[in-house]
């Protein structure tokens, strides 16, 4: 992982529980995969409980004339970066959002190069932060096809986001984050330690993008999203990336010419072949091929849209022999989950899993609502889902009538035990010899071992007979002390001698008291 952000793990068997932690979800959208620049960042801080502390987005002008990348992704033109700040006007208050709080990104790998490439630019020296990979944490916690931010969050039950907006990106990962830590038990594999971040001043002006959230997803877009992992070959964060960017490209149902050679043209300068390429495109066509074709029907508008994606990725061959069929009785399985536990985020992964289409919402494609135990009976969509004739089931009957495999049974966290105290060794006795008895130190005796729970006693405070014996010891001596001054000052000897007695006396009575006291 880059300089700037050490990875910090969070799995189910972790040794540390997040507790108080605050966390800092990051986003930024760029020119390209690697190398390349900036053009929007954003910032989420929020605590382990889901409550959102602060937030911080703007675009980023990555310098005069820079390209500002795959446009027909993040939709981020030339014309406003030319109004935005630059990075190093705004990396103080990027800075001041994270300072204290573990960083996290979906793929944070990707997102810590960029940030460790544009400061190494500007010079800014920036110590290592904690951060956490929802990716690979999603990775430990939850099975699904792939593990695409969009598919890792209708698993947790984020509904439609405007994906590719650093701002939107970063508050579904803030949310992906709180979800694996509260719902699912996550916690740290190691302490997050905490360095102190630079200070810059702030920024003069910010200039945030507005966050349109689609209308809709498509048919297409619900495919990307079940497309297994498997299928893309071996992984790696830039890859990761790549097929990032290509699911995006591909949920609006189609990609041009010109969007598939700038994709090319981005995984070729982050380092990947033709022959990666080559093998990325045709999984994801295969893949998307058999998603269409796994319940017995292929509309036009499918084998439409599938033949122009296989084309513009130049891998029409994977789609030999697809044709239309007719229309058909078998009825195309839709699942709404509803709820935010544990139970209804295993079954929304156990729907994307077994290959069936997950709603974001109801409408009346929609064939069964599953229904969280904490859905209260009043919510309306489920009388609505009655209406539009879809079957209203349990999350636990909703898996058997879907032919889903059992829940598994949540793993136990580990409860640390404390290491036994092991028994105090013997004393080893060796004679001590001449040449060491005039340099030797002092040791005390082995004492014998403390019980558990002893409390060593509070020396009483002196008891009367010692003051009693402290006053009549000063008695004494100032009686003898004036009997010195009579003497001299002329006073008969009788006298002097009978007050000096008196004085001893009491001097020698009260030392007694005191020692016997």
């Amino acid at each position: 992982m880059a300089e700037t952000v050490e990875n910090l793990a969070l799995t189910p068997d972790g040794r540390f529980a997040v507790g108080t932690t605050e966390f800092t979800a990051i986003d930024f959208e760029t020119t390209g995969l690697h190398p390349g620049h900036v053009v929007e960042v954003a910032a989420v801080r929020i605590r382990a409980d889901g409550a959102v502390l602060r937030e911080f987005s703007t675009l980023v002008n990555p310098g005069p004339g820079v390209d500002p990348g795959p446009a027909h992704v993040h939709r981020i033109t030339r014309r406003e970066l030319d109004d935005a700040p630059y990075l190093g006007e705004v990396l103080g208050d990027f800075l001041d959002v994270c300072q204290g709080s573990v960083l996290v990104g979906h793929n944070l790998p990707f997102e810590a190069r960029f940030l460790d490439g544009e400061s190494g630019r500007m010079g800014a020296r920036i110590p290592a932060m904690p951060g956490v990979c929802t990716l690979a944490a999603a990775r430990r916690a939850l099975r699904l096809p792939n593990y695409r931010l969009g598919t890792v969050a209708e698993a947790v039950g984020v509904g439609e986001f405007a994906a590719h907006t650093a701002l939107a990106d970063a508050y579904v990962c803030a949310r992906i984050v709180t979800t694996l830590v509260n719902t699912h038990g996550l916690r740290f594999v190691e302490r997050p330690v905490f360095p102190e971040l630079p200070r810059f001043a702030p920024a003069a002006r910010l200039a945030p993008r507005r966050v349109v959230v689609p209308s809709g997803g498509t048919w297409m877009a619900d495919f990307v999203d079940r497309v297994p992992e498997a299928a893309f070959g071996a992984g790696g964060s830039l890859q990761d990336a790549y097929v990032e960017l290509l699911g995006n490209a591909l949920a609006d149902r189609h990609i041009s010419d010109a969007e598939a050679r700038a994709l090319g043209a981005a995984a070729s300068a982050a380092g990947m072949s033709d022959a990666d390429l080559h093998r990325v495109h045709t999984g994801f066509v295969t893949a998307m091929r058999e998603l269409a074709e796994s319940d017995g029907v292929i509309t036009a508008e499918e084998e439409r849209d599938l033949r122009a994606v296989a084309a513009a990725l130049r891998v029409p061959e994977t789609l030999h022999g697809l044709r239309a069929t007719a229309a058909s009785s078998a009825a195309r399985r839709r699942v709404l989950v509803l709820g935010d536990g544990l139970a209804e985020d295993d079954l929304r992964a156990a729907v994307l899993d077994a290959g069936l289409q997950l709603a974001k919402k109801l409408t009346a494609s929609v064939t069964h609502l599953a229904v969280g135990s904490g859905v209260p009976r009043a919510e309306p969509r489920i009388a609505r889902a009655g209406e539009l004739g879809a079957k209203v089931l349990g999350v636990d009957e909703a898996r058997e009538v879907l032919g889903l495999a059992p829940r598994p049974a949540p793993a136990p966290i580990p409860v640390p035990q404390p290491a036994p105290i092991p028994a105090p060794a013997a004393p080893v006795r060796r004679p001590v010899y001449a040449a060491e008895q005039r340099t030797a130190v002092f040791t005390p005796p082995p004492q014998a071992p403390v019980p558990h729970g002893y409390v060593p006693p509070v020396p009483s405070p002196p008891s009367v007979k010692l003051w009693g014996g402290r006053v009549l010891m000063g008695f004494g001596m100032l009686l003898m002390f004036i009997t010195v001054l009579a003497l001299f000052g002329g006073a008969g000897l009788a006298a002097g001698l009978f007050v000096g007695v008196l004085g001893v006396g009491g001097l020698l009575g009260g030392w007694q008291i005191a020692v016997r006291a």
